[in-house]
């Protein structure tokens, strides 16, 4: 009885001191004391030693031993012997549970071997034995992960047919195994052949739909069963919430994920670093690095450390806008406060500092790297050669990579393309070549972005020929190719007023599955309007709208300013319609290259056209427009003009510079 009541109470080795005291004395345990120690011992070895103890004693097993032998041995990821003592024991009195076959099947499908765990199953009714309900789930569940829908739902019809209902659980399970797939209806399909038998969703159903429709990119329907949940009474979990929230910065509802936050608070849930480490990273995301730092505060006076998610998000942030002073000193905070463990934050750093010119600052953060004992990573030397590389200090750059070796670090492909763009630039094609050279020389694989540095400098040099032929060597090599690739051959045969070329290297991009980009048609419009053929020009825009293709605001007003400059100003004002009527944003500096192409021209009514089309449209003119129009009207005689616009100026508070 002490000797079961140490075991119950997990007191191990109080247990084994009763038990050699009973041996002493000639007294045996019951199988029930010793089923209790093996229970707490079965994730050791000592679990042998108490089998062992077992049969020497000749007390009486029960199914319950061998289950639990099987179940250690399964916890031990010792799984060929569980299946050995599985084999062993068959044919004995005491043979296979049906507990035992599912912790071996568990086992498997959790391993993600579900085809392996059928065969067990198969076994189980060979050996006489009944699977339960917990089998047909267990096996269900594998089959689910493993993305075997169909089979899934039929073990859950053979499951019915054998007198067993699905429950909750099984229909979780079904719905978890659709919601893996993204296959939303199928999910609903089993909810509501769950409704059907009576049964209601619990909160599990709950969450496994949310972060369905969520990872769907559907987050109202997920805010839908949110409200659902909340009015029958359920209490969502941080979990859930987390997965809202990341599904509303995904989709820029930034605002609407803080609101959600506090509601989870009022909930009395307490967000934890994940929770603030989304919204902070959506802040970010968005550019709004002040309400960002203000979340971090939050956090950090609720003694939540922040991870380096959320820390590189605000890092990140305020490099990308320009505030590195701001940067380096929440760097120092978190230096300070022990949150800077890894190399990543680092990294940000000295890219923020590499990115403004300040390289001297970023040589002063590695060499802080290499006091504190943090190991650098070939992204620090990658920056680093990236800011000498934009100086021209080639000596420096080479010096950092040869750095590289020094740390049991080898450079990548990024390392030699940086040098090797930077050598472009200088037209330096020797260096780029050697370079090259030794990338082979170490089996570094050159990528996409390599060859088009080279094809950027081959063009550099109009050798176009070779260009187009390093294009076609990347298709045989299987690189894939891009549309910045392109755009740079096909600007080179732009310039070079090749324009037949120019098309059929775009026809080419077609027939390679590539989408020319806004950027393509660009370069090839602004050709166009540069070398005289406006007409065509205008085709191509006109036929690119028809097909429905997304232009961006540069294409109409390269063509507009084409206009202008040619004297037709119809055509000018009938794109520049077109722009405004595709819901571009039209600036002041739009206006004023009109305005200004035409007055050189002498187009003085046409020019006034447009300043009245912009008072329209509630642009306010500055005073360059302004004064652009008075030379003109001073240069025609036209002094009622030049009264009525200095009128205007001084009633809009644009005092005339000169009168």
């Amino acid at each position: 009885m002490l000797a079961f009541a140490y075991s119950r109470s997990e007191m191990v080795h109080d247990t084994l001191y009763v038990l050699a005291k009973m041996k002493d004395l000639k007294l045996h345990a019951s199988i029930l004391t010793y089923n209790s120690l093996l229970y707490n011992l079965k994730h050791t070895d000592m679990m042998w030693d108490v089998y062992n103890e077992i049969k020497v004693t000749g007390t009486t097993q029960s199914k319950q031993t061998n289950s639990i032998i099987i179940d250690g041995l399964c916890g031990q990821s010792k799984l060929r012997d569980a299946v050995s003592f599985l084999q062993e024991i068959e044919g004995k009195m005491l043979g296979p549970s049906v507990v035992s076959f599912n912790t071996i099947m568990s086992r498997y499908c959790k391993l993600g071997f579900a085809d392996v765990a059928k065969s067990f199953f198969c076994m189980m009714l060979k050996f006489g034995l009944v699977p339960n309900a917990y089998s047909y789930n267990i096996l269900i569940h594998g089959l689910c992960i493993a993305g075997s829908m169909e089979e899934a739902l039929e073990f859950t019809n053979d499951m019915e047919k054998h007198g067993l209902e699905p429950d909750i659980v099984t229909y979780n399970i079904l719905t978890k195994g659709f919601r893996l797939l993204g296959l939303m209806n199928g999910a609903w399909k089993v909810i509501q052949r769950m409704l059907n038998r009576g049964l209601n969703p619990d909160l599990v159903t709950y969450t496994i739909l949310i972060c369905g429709h969520c990872q769907t990119g559907n987050v109202e329907e997920g805010l839908k069963l949110r409200q659902e949940m909340l009015s029958r009474g359920f209490q969502l979990s941080v979990f859930s919430y987390s997965v809202l929230l990341s599904s509303l910065c995904k989709s820029g509802q930034v605002d609407e994920a803080l609101v959600l936050l506090y509601e989870m608070e009022a909930n009395g849930l307490e967000p934890d670093h994940v929770t603030y480490s989304i919204l902070i990273h959506g802040l970010c995301k968005q550019g709004e690095v002040q309400r960002a730092l203000h979340l971090y505060k939050e956090m950090c006076l609720k003694r939540i450390s922040p991870n380096s998610i959320s820390s590189g998000a605000i890092l990140l942030s305020l490099c990308e806008k320009g505030m590195i002073s701001e940067a380096r000193r929440y760097f120092d905070s978190l230096i300070m406060n022990n949150w800077v463990q890894d190399i990543v934050l680092y990294n940000i750093m000295i890219d923020g500092y590499v990115s403004h010119g300040n390289v001297e600052e970023a040589v002063e953060l590695y060499k802080l790297i290499t006091r504190t004992g943090i190991t650098p990573t070939v992204v620090t030397f990658n920056s680093l050669i990236h800011g000498f590389c934009k100086r021209r200090n080639f000596p420096e750059a080479r010096r950092f990579m040869d750095t590289i070796r020094l740390h049991g670090l080898e450079p990548t492909a990024v390392t030699y393309t940086t040098l090797m763009n930077a050598y472009c630039e200088d037209g330096n094609m020797h260096c780029m070549l050697e370079l090259l050279q030794e990338m082979d020389a170490k089996c570094i694989v050159p990528t996409h972005v390599t060859y088009t540095v080279f094809i950027k400098a081959l063009c550099k040099q109009r050798k176009l020929q070779e260009a187009v032929q390093l294009l076609h060597d990347m298709c045989d090599k299987g690189l894939n190719l891009d549309q910045v690739t392109y755009n740079t051959i096909i600007q080179c045969f732009c310039k070079a007023q090749n324009i037949k070329k120019a098309f059929k290297l775009v026809n080419e991009m077609l027939l390679n599955n590539l989408e020319p980009t806004p950027v393509t048609y660009n370069i090839l419009i602004n050709c166009l309007c540069v070398y005289g053929n406006l007409k065509d020009a205008d085709k191509l825009l006109i036929s690119l709208l028809e097909q429905n293709v997304n232009l961006t605001k540069v294409a109409y007003t390269t063509i507009i300013k084409a206009h202008c400059v040619k004297g037709d100003v119809h055509r000018a004002f009938l794109f520049f319609c077109l722009m405004v009527e595709k819901g571009f944003e039209i600036s002041v500096r739009d206006y004023s290259a009109v305005i200004n192409r035409l007055c050189k021209r002498c187009l003085i009514t046409e020019a006034q056209h447009f300043f009245c089309m912009m008072l329209a449209y509630g642009v306010s003119p500055d005073h360059k427009i302004c004064e652009v129009l008075l030379d003109a009207y001073h240069q025609c005689g036209d002094l009622i003009s030049v009264h009525k616009m200095l009128a205007w100026m001084i009633k809009s508070g644009l005092l005339p510079q000169r009168l």
